[in-house]
């Protein structure tokens, strides 16, 4: 389907060629051979008449997965998604369910799109609450911090990326600033974007320092490692096209918005 657009990927760690496509229109495919081919995944708990699922995030550890979309769903595999079960969720959850992260056994981390973290470690059946409010009620608390659009925020994150140490950051929906939450924060932190295009998405690199998009075009690195607002330029030729997501090996691999993939090997 043309109208459907890709939202996330994962790959079952113990067998790489094997791994999950998700987007928009109740979408989910399937690869078992590496991602050279893709075919459509029926999952029967996912399927309702009355909803047209948006699956949003998808996580493995080791054969366990889970995948969470909107409005509020959330699947579990224990077998490395051959077979798939429907958790029930609070519908006084606030937001949109944008994120999960799988994090051992039983265990995940799951972020909605007003900021909430949640921790379950029991497969789903209860969720501890990580931070005390959403992002709105820090920012009408903070709004006078000097945190430029603060002012303007809708409610809800645009992008929300995690570390492998449990920090987070957010971009705002607007891209006018950035949020971050480290592990035992009460609340989201937020940070005036230290670039004068507005911010496409964030995440983290392999050292510990952060990257950052810019919308049109553009890629900037955080000097040093850790959470700062002091970010440099980096030299890539986009021509022209904007770019949406980093990833890394031991290399850099950059998503344009035309689908087309190319690689970097500076240092990061």
């Amino acid at each position: 389907d043309p109208g459907v657009v890709l939202l996330d990927i994962a790959f079952v760690p113990d067998d790489p060629s094997h791994g999950f496509l998700l987007g928009t229109r109740q979408t989910i495919l399937e690869t078992k051979d590496g991602g050279r081919t893709w075919f459509p995944r029926s999952i029967p708990s996912a399927e309702d008449e009355d909803f047209n699922y948006r699956f949003n995030s998808v996580s493995f550890s080791g054969k366990e997965g889970w995948i969470v979309g909107k409005p509020a769903i959330l699947l579990h595999t224990k077998d490395a998604g051959d077979s798939w079960e429907r958790i029930p969720l609070s519908a006084q959850l606030p937001g949109d369910m944008v994120y999960i992260q799988a994090t051992g056994e039983q265990s995940a981390e799951m972020v909605t799109d007003e900021g909430a973290i949640y921790v379950t470690s029991n497969r789903g059946y209860n969720w501890k609450a990580a931070v005390q409010e959403t992002v709105s009620a820090t920012l009408n608390r903070t709004v006078s911090s000097g945190i430029s659009g603060a002012s303007y925020y809708t409610g809800t994150f645009n992008t929300v990326n995690r570390s492998p140490d449990g920090s987070y950051v957010a971009v705002s929906s607007r891209g006018n600033f950035f949020l971050t939450w480290e592990p035992g924060q009460l609340y989201w932190q937020p940070h005036n974007r230290a670039v004068a295009r507005r911010i496409q998405n964030m995440g983290w690199r392999a050292d510990g320092g952060l990257w950052l998009l810019v919308r049109g075009g553009g890629l900037f690195l955080s000097k040093g490692t850790g959470i700062v607002e002091d970010f440099e330029e980096a030299s890539v030729q986009s021509r022209g096209f904007g770019i949406l997501d980093v990833g890394y090996r031991s290399k850099v691999t950059i998503t344009e918005t035309n689908g087309a993939l190319f690689t970097s090997y500076y240092k990061v």
